[in-house]
């Protein structure tokens, strides 16, 4: 509970406003099923969506940065200007919260260093594209994260250009992943959902560190 506190500390409102977090607003994500995916794309092409049913269309997503490490703390997919009434932790198809332990989360893990959210459509999208790269390139297939993901977020000498972005799988279709650096890299993280009065979602939250 006393998590949910602190999550509605900063998050209850229609807007953010903490002293340890610099938000920026990133753009919208495109939801065509409603279903939503939460994972590290480049070693889970298979992620189940959560259960909960969020609405379709575009949505704008932030990006909430620890101000004192310069790393991502949070990220928010945000459907209304409601103020959040309960928050419950995002869970997937056969995931039951009274079965956790005290201090245990349902989550995703994290070992690129890169998480996103996205439509499980998207998802299907992603793959798509990875067969059709690796069916035209066969032996000089390198990958997903360097074929699409890695010159999104890094120039040629290597240098990081953006710690988050939108991406397009496939340019004939809107949907995007909204894709991140994950808070200081591996890890096992989750999500959150935040509910208005009529329990519909007003936001949804990855948290990658908290911050009290």
């Amino acid at each position: 509970m006393q998590h949910f506190e602190n999550l509605h500390n900063i998050f209850g409102k229609n807007f953010v406003e903490n002293p340890l977090l610099e938000s920026f607003e990133v753009g919208e994500i495109h939801l065509s099923s409603g279903k939503i995916v939460a994972c590290d794309p480049i070693i889970t092409s298979d992620k189940q969506p959560f259960v909960t049913d969020f609405p379709k269309g575009d949505f704008l997503v932030l990006v909430h940065k620890e101000i004192t490490s310069d790393k991502i703390a949070y990220t928010e997919i945000n459907f209304s200007d409601c103020e959040v009434h309960h928050w419950e932790l995002a869970v997937c198809e056969g995931q039951n919260v009274k079965k956790l332990s005290k201090g245990e989360i349902f989550g995703y893990p994290v070992e690129s260093g890169m998480a996103c959210m996205m439509d499980f459509d998207t998802q299907n999208l992603l793959n798509n594209l990875e067969n059709n790269l690796y069916t035209q390139k066969g032996d000089d297939f390198l990958g997903i994260y360097d074929e699409f993901f890695h010159s999104e977020f890094f120039n040629e000498e290597g240098e990081m250009i953006h710690q988050y972005n939108l991406l397009q799988p496939n340019p004939n279709e809107p949907n995007t992943i909204f894709a991140y650096e994950a808070g200081h890299g591996e890890g096992f993280y989750a999500c959150y959902i935040g509910f208005d009065k009529e329990n519909q979602p007003v936001k949804l939250i990855a948290e990658f560190i908290e911050v009290s």
